[in-house]
């Protein structure tokens, strides 16, 4: 997949986000980790890219399967649920 020069800002943005596991970038833009790694590495300078991979590696919140919730969920468990356009109320 080609992708934009919005879509690689998305994904960067993406990448960086502590929250945001690589399953999420694989599920919208069809990358898998190795392929996020290959565009970080590609479009980011050397040193920021280093620092990247060292902030990421083995953290667990960028692995879905190293996260203790729901596999099929790509958001926060403390996310409060929008409906009908406002805000529900625990």
């Amino acid at each position: 997949m080609t992708l934009n020069d919005r879509q690689t800002d998305r994904v960067i943005e993406m990448a960086w986000e502590d929250r945001t596991p690589f399953e999420a970038i694989e599920f919208q833009f069809d990358l898998k980790e190795q392929n996020v790694i290959e565009l970080m590495r590609r479009e980011l300078k050397p040193s920021s890219f280093r620092l990247w991979r060292k902030r990421v590696q083995g953290r667990q919140t960028k692995h879905i399967k190293k996260r203790n919730f729901d596999k099929g969920r790509f958001k926060c468990s403390r996310q409060k649920t929008i409906t009908h356009n406002s805000i529900s109320k625990r």
